[in-house]
This record gives structure tokens, sequence and C-alpha cells, in this order.
């Protein structure tokens, strides 16, 4: 019999390198986010992956996920996905799957996949989306806007949507 021991360190690594498996696995959590004690957001998911080992770093809600978050006077509002993933140097969000945005006061966005730039509380897609409000009630193909709906861009619209016909008060003279 003939035994013989070597450091296999360096081979290890080589093939650990490799890996893309998450640092840890999370069921059923619930992470609340708060700035200065007020809480922000509340975000609840029957599965969390956690791959903040890898050089781009996100974290995986495989099974789906529900943020409730809240503006500056409390008002809540609800987000809900059958999928989504956090980009956590970018803090963009991928949500994926049955999106549908319920805000406080009423307006509802459903669309297949919906981007949120959580830097710039900002909206955007290319899939088809309806949205519907006490003035608007429409389809329509990409979204580029902010998280209130008081700015945004869209591709072609089908449906209802309320014109104001108010003269720029910059442009009257006096």
């Amino acid at each position: 019999m003939l035994l013989s021991c070597e450091d296999n360190t360096q081979v290890l690594m080589e093939i650990n390198a490799d890996r893309q498996d998450p640092l840890g696995v999370a069921t059923n959590i619930r992470m609340v986010y708060s700035d200065s004690l007020k809480i922000q957001a509340i975000l609840t998911a029957p599965k969390h992956l956690d791959y903040s080992n890898l050089e781009f770093k996100f974290a995986e809600f495989p099974e789906g996920l529900e943020v409730l978050f809240f503006d500056k006077l409390g008002n809540q509002n609800k987000v809900i996905a059958d999928y989504g993933i956090l980009y956590t140097e970018t803090k963009l969000i991928d949500l994926k799957g049955n999106v549908e945005l319920k805000s406080y006061n009423g307006s509802l966005l459903k669309t297949n996949q919906l981007y949120w730039d959580s830097e710039n509380e900002w909206l955007f897609t290319e899939q088809e989306f309806t949205f519907q409000d006490e003035k608007y009630d429409f389809n329509a193909k990409r979204l580029d806007g902010n998280k209130d709906f008081s700015k945004f861009l869209t591709g072609n619209l089908i449906g209802t949507v309320s014109v104001s016909d108010e003269q720029d008060t910059l442009s009257k003279k006096e």
C-alpha cells in the first residue's frame, strides 16, 4: 500500500471559481427596508436566492414576490410578480410574470415584465401593458415613466385618455 499527501487547495479553488451557486437560500422571507427609522418598503417572498458571492451581485426570487412600498406621505403601494431579480450594484429590479403595480389611489398597471430603477424611481418595459386609473384606461406597448405616472412615454395607445384643454400659464401675456 502506498499513500501520498499533496496540497490540492489551488485546484479546488479553480474548480469552484466557475460555480454560480447561491451564497445562501432562504424561504418565507420578509425584508424591511428603512431610512432614518422610516419604513420605505417591505418585501415578502416564498424563496430568496442570494448571489452576493458573484462578481455581478444579485438576489433572485424564483417563486415570486410581493413588495409594499410607501411614499413620503406614508401611502402604501403594492407590486406583485411571479419572478423577480434585484441587481445589487445597479439597484435595478426585473419583475416578470403577471406583474401588477397597485397604487394607493386605485391606479393599476399590469404587464408581463417591468423594470424598476429604484435609484431614480423610474419604471420601464418594452412589453405590452394595461393601465387604469380615474383619468386613463388604455393598453400600450412600451412604457417609460416615473413611479406616480405624472410623466410617462408609451408606444401606440389603445383606449381612453382624458385630455385637458387648459392653456399654459407661461404663454399668457399680461
